[in-house]
């Protein structure tokens, strides 16, 4: 189908501005247009209770997190949220809109972890600072109202890789337990060869340059790619990993390996929907000010984690 109406309005109007590409700038300039971007599109930051901004041990030193609570009565189910920007590019500030919405629909604590970025710090800095973050989160949520044993994790693009990742080293760890997985548009494969890898180059969009640019930039090496917590598509075994929702966008690049994520998922008995948003693009979902799309994906997001927030809620003594 055509792209989204609004969408193509912002297409036109990049078109116009001759917009560049992220990857032909500078990190520094690239860093400043990705987070003004998204905070044009992103509206108006809803209130909530409380926002905390807290350094905390990580793996490489000190690690920031930034925790929003919204308003009602605790204990909350809490959400650790990892932002996107292909590992390189992103902040606390970046998901700041979106974990807000977040908490405020699904009534829940939601952390934010900031977690060190390439290629200053390549994999598998970011997926060990986010476990680190999660692990945190489980033992501290209850300082700000928190329960702690209603948990899940979320992230778009990179941030929804590193949920991803996340998971597999929480089941192989032993914990901590989860309820959800929330995985937004994320990359799964590095090797990935793909109808959507090869179809989508538009160098308006995010596009198979974005990716290859992205992974350029996190990878030591380019086995690392195989390994299960950069590509976790390629884990050798997803049995045991919480159920998760998987929202991809039509004209976006890692659509088909995010799909196929799910599919192993559910192949390996744990259940996984998938939606599908047609006639959007890489990133809408951050978009909420600017696009009905995401902010219908914002809301099935926050319906699927009041669903396992409740079910679990139900299931306690």
């Amino acid at each position: 189908m055509p792209l989204d109406p609004q969408l193509r309005t912002l297409y036109d109007r990049r078109a116009a501005e001759g917009a560049r590409p992220l990857y032909t700038m500078t990190l520094h300039e690239a860093r400043a247009a990705d987070l003004a971007a998204i905070r044009a599109a992103s509206g108006t930051p809803e209130p909530v209770r409380e926002v905390h901004d807290l350094t905390v041990p990580g793996p490489g030193g000190p690690l920031p997190v930034r925790v929003y609570r919204p308003a009602g009565e605790g204990p909350l189910p809490v959400l650790v949220y990892f932002f996107g920007g292909g590992w390189t590019l992103g902040s606390l500030d970046t998901s700041d809109a979106l974990c807000r919405a977040l908490a405020n629909s699904a009534g829940c604590l939601t952390v934010s972890v900031g977690y060190r970025l390439a290629p200053e710090h390549k994999f598998p800095a970011a997926p060990e600072d986010c476990f680190a973050g999660l692990r945190w989160a489980a033992g501290h949520a209850g300082r700000f109202g928190g329960d702690a044993s209603r948990l899940a994790v979320a992230g778009d693009s990179a941030g929804g890789n590193l949920a991803a990742a996340v998971t597999l080293m929480a089941r192989d760890a032993g914990g901590p337990k989860l309820l959800t997985q929330l995985l937004v548009y994320p990359n799964t494969d590095y090797l990935a060869d793909t109808p959507s890898r090869r179809e989508n180059t538009d160098p308006l969009l995010f596009n198979d340059k974005s990716v290859h640019w992205y992974w350029d930039n996190y990878l030591a090496t380019p086995e690392d790619g195989a390994h299960p917590l950069a590509s976790p598509l390629r884990a050798a075994d997803h049995t045991g990993l919480p159920p998760a929702l998987v929202i991809t966008a039509e004209y976006d690049p890692l659509r088909d390996e995010a799909e196929g994520y799910a599919r192993r998922l559910r192949a390996c008995g744990v259940p996984a929907e998938t939606t599908r948003y047609p006639g959007t693009t890489h990133g809408f979902f951050t978009m909420s000010g600017t696009l009905d799309a995401a902010r219908r994906a914002v809301e099935q997001a926050a319906r699927h984690l009041r669903t396992a927030f409740a079910a679990a809620g139900k299931d306690r003594p």
